[in-house]
């Protein structure tokens, strides 16, 4: 089992008990060192001291793991950036009245509103000519779905 896939396993127990969800595990071996980067995430948006705690969480995790053996490693944990694609139905809850652009399987690109979402499906208000609709995707239909950052929205506006 590959180191990644080996840490993934081993931290993910103790993150999910202590309210966090394991988004990925990035490493990078710069000569005889390693950088283990573990990004994390919650229900709703993390603060410093959240972040704190899993840091300490997956130190004291790794520090004890045999498989990591005597390589030196610098430990990284952070927050997925506001540029992920959102791929989970938990993505999409936790971005909901954010503006969101789609790239469907069939090349379709659809910029809307997240309204809600299930398991299965998002809805999502478009904008167009003045008029809004809803429409809903199902996410097996989607190939990419990104926040769009926005800079100058102002409050009321949808």
């Amino acid at each position: 089992m590959a180191l990644k896939d080996q840490i993934s396993e081993h931290i993910t127990p103790a993150l999910l008990k202590a309210g966090y969800f394991l988004e990925d595990v990035n490493l990078v071996s710069p000569g005889q060192h390693r950088i283990v980067t573990v990004i994390v995430d919650g229900e709703s948006a993390l603060n410093l001291d959240q972040v704190t705690v899993a840091s300490k969480l997956v130190s004291e995790l790794l520090d004890e793991a045999t498989f990591m053996g005597e390589t030196p490693f610098t430990l990284e944990v952070t927050l997925p950036g506001i540029d992920r694609p959102l791929t989970l139905p938990r993505h999409f809850a936790k971005n909901l009245d954010r503006l969101l652009k789609i790239t469907q399987v069939d090349g379709t690109v659809i910029a809307g509103r997240i309204l809600s979402n299930s398991e299965t499906s998002v809805t999502l208000a478009v904008s167009e000519k003045k008029e809004s609709r809803e429409i809903t995707v199902q996410l097996a239909d989607i190939k990419r779905a990104q926040v769009e950052i926005e800079f100058n929205r102002k409050d009321g506006d949808k």
